[in-house]
């Protein structure tokens, strides 16, 4: 007697895992905020020629710019902010994606761990940056001097190359120390508070993640970055357009203002660095959001080489 043939097991198709998403080019982040800081460079310069100079007041200040220089002198040292901007931004942006894959700070991450990832962010991208900072600053603050104080630059490397011949190798690394500490501070309340608040606003019924969501959170974030930053950026422009001898000291620099303007010397600059960070900080992140989108298209499209 044969016995019935035993039943097949349905064949089980193997869990496919899924794709792990591509991660975006590392440079994304230096070219939105080269944009965004190329339409804000009249505000920004502004607000360094406000922090190094006897102006008091910003509109004042913008009068006089385009008094004595036009249009034209409203773009003054325009090649230094690029400059800073592919150099100190693109870092900052790569460092703080790859802080946050470092500590495990994923999208509904901790308000603290944000704050790490964007200090070690900072901390890094404010070194590398620095000497696109000194050059920036210096292009934007050489107007406002007395022109036997200026350095008259005619860009941004013929400003490196200078300050290596006259002043040195040891020139570049010129308010290392505050700007280092300026860029842990902007990195830590900028790009922490901009994710942390976009997370927020995703949680309730009213965002969705487009444009609207990432304009709110920018301007908070826009907004904390200002109040934070403030006095290390100020001591930053006063050190970086200091040219005599032992005048890029920290302390000597402190002593000085609070000796002549009191402690509120280092919220000068506030309302036009918050008129300048405020629109910047919105056009970065519609910007990053914006390519970060066409990066995705393209790639939809086929477009492997993003």
């Amino acid at each position: 007697m044969s016995s019935a043939p035993a039943p097949v097991a349905p064949a089980v198709s193997p869990a496919v895992a899924p794709t792990k998403k591509k991660p975006y080019p590392f440079w994304l982040g230096g070219v939105a905020a080269t944009i965004a800081a190329s339409i804000t460079h009249p505000l920004d310069l502004t607000k360094v020629r406000l922090q190094a100079s006897g102006d008091k007041r910003m509109i004042e200040s913008i009068k006089k710019t385009y008094r004595t220089a036009g249009v034209r002198g409203l773009f003054d040292g325009i090649s230094g902010t690029w400059l800073r901007q592919m150099s100190y931004s693109m870092c900052r942006f790569w460092a703080y994606d790859e802080s946050k894959k470092l500590i495990g700070a994923g999208k509904d991450a901790p308000a603290w761990k944000l704050a790490a990832a964007g200090s070690m962010a900072g901390g890094i991208a404010g070194f590398v940056g620095n000497p696109g900072e000194i050059v920036m600053v210096r292009l934007q603050g050489d107007f406002a001097k007395p022109p036997e104080k200026r350095f008259n630059y005619k860009h941004c490397f013929d400003a490196l190359f200078r300050m290596v011949r006259e002043e040195g190798i040891s020139s570049l690394g010129r308010g290392v120390g505050p700007n280092v500490f300026r860029a842990v501070l902007m990195n830590a309340s900028q790009l922490a508070s901009y994710d942390f608040f976009k997370a927020e606003l995703l949680k309730t019924p009213y965002f969705e993640d487009n444009i609207m969501c990432h304009f709110t959170a920018s301007f908070a974030a826009g907004t904390v970055a200002t109040t934070v930053c403030s006095p290390a950026d100020v001591l930053k422009s006063r050190i970086m357009n200091a040219s005599g001898p032992g005048s890029n000291s920290t302390i000597a620099v402190i002593r000085q203002s609070m000796k002549n303007e009191g402690p509120m010397f280092m919220f000068k600059g506030w309302l036009p660095a918050w008129t300048r960070l405020q629109p910047t900080t919105i056009l970065i992140f519609l910007t990053l959001e914006q390519l970060k989108n066409a990066v995705d298209l393209s790639r939809s499209k086929g477009f492997t080489f993003l």
